[in-house]
């Protein structure tokens, strides 16, 4: 059973009852879900998962401000406590994991200020300009389990969304990398014999290109360990997660980097295609390095397209 089912079910047979007969006064405030860092947070759990940082367990989100006091918090922190200790073979931790509490009472605000640096949702495209898609990410995965405000499932749909000004800053500067690491350095690397450093260039590719392709389905790349995961569920050219693999998985000696070559310049084609799609370039050919001049100046914020066009890589 992957984790986020364990978490509602946990949620099911003791959460609700426990606020249903202890805090009824909190039954139309309290938000219950799972959300934010772990793979069971994005259903990327597996058998091996389970050996650090994994419990049945399940976020209690109460709003900022003193709709809920701190006695009544601390109450709530109590009670959760002293939910079963063990559940469907897994067991409760003692402790909190690295990188601090993830399940349990949680302020609304303590949720996403760690994640986007406010503690709501973004006021400005340049705030959301400057977060890293994968800190987003963790913010708007999981489930919601309920939440009768309202009010984290309102945050969550506001930051999946991605501005068109700041979907475009962040474009361009991938596409610049895109073409800076894979179309020149990588061939340049190899004409040198500088093996290593071509697989450098190569993981910079492959790395610029993952970013693009979430970017041009609308989706914010998770934390790079998942990220290839992610990429075969897109719906706009996940299937370039297979030779995207074989690029960095591969060695470059004289035949296989010619290989890689091809691959490289093959990929840059089909971002290409997919850009004169979308409407994003002006440009007809197949140059990532003029797409992206093309796809920033379509940025209709002034301040926003006259930043250096890699500002926003992350």
């Amino acid at each position: 059973m992957k984790g986020i089912d364990v978490a509602r079910e946990y949620y099911r047979q003791f959460g609700a009852p426990m606020i249903h007969e202890r805090f009824p006064e909190l039954e139309g405030i309290i938000a219950c879900g799972l959300a934010g860092d772990g793979s069971e947070c994005f259903g990327y759990d597996d058998s091996i998962s389970t050996d650090h940082d994994f419990e049945p367990g399940f976020c209690l989100f109460i709003p900022d401000g003193d709709i809920v006091d701190s006695r009544t918090e601390f109450r709530l922190e109590r009670a959760y406590a002293s939910l079963p200790a063990e559940f469907l073979g897994l067991k409760r931790q003692k402790v909190n994991p690295v990188g601090g509490k993830r399940r349990g009472v949680i302020r609304i605000g303590d949720f996403f200020e760690p994640r986007t640096g406010l503690r709501g949702a973004f006021e400005t495209d340049m705030q959301r300009l400057n977060v890293p898609d994968f800190y987003v990410a963790t913010a708007i995965n999981g489930e919601i389990f309920r939440d009768d405000l309202g009010i984290i499932t309102d945050i969550r749909a506001s930051l999946a969304e991605i501005p068109e000004n700041v979907l475009r800053k962040k474009l361009a500067g991938s596409l610049i990398m895109m073409a800076q690491s894979g179309i020149y350095n990588y061939k340049r690397c190899i004409k040198h014999g500088e093996t290593g450093a071509a697989q450098l260039a190569a993981a910079e590719f492959v790395r610029h290109t993952m970013q693009t392709v979430f970017l041009l389905n609308r989706r914010h790349k998770p934390f790079y360990k998942w990220s290839f995961r992610a990429m075969r569920d897109l719906p706009l050219l996940g299937s370039l997660t297979e030779p995207l693999e074989y690029l960095i998985s591969t060695d470059n000696m004289e035949d296989m980097a010619k290989m890689k070559t091809e691959i490289i310049e093959d990929i840059a084609v089909l971002i290409s295609e997919e850009l004169k799609t979308q409407e994003l370039t002006r440009n007809t050919c197949d140059d990532l390095e003029k797409h992206a001049y093309s796809v920033n100046d379509g940025i209709t914020d002034g301040e926003i397209r006259n930043l250096h066009i890699m500002y926003a890589i992350s």
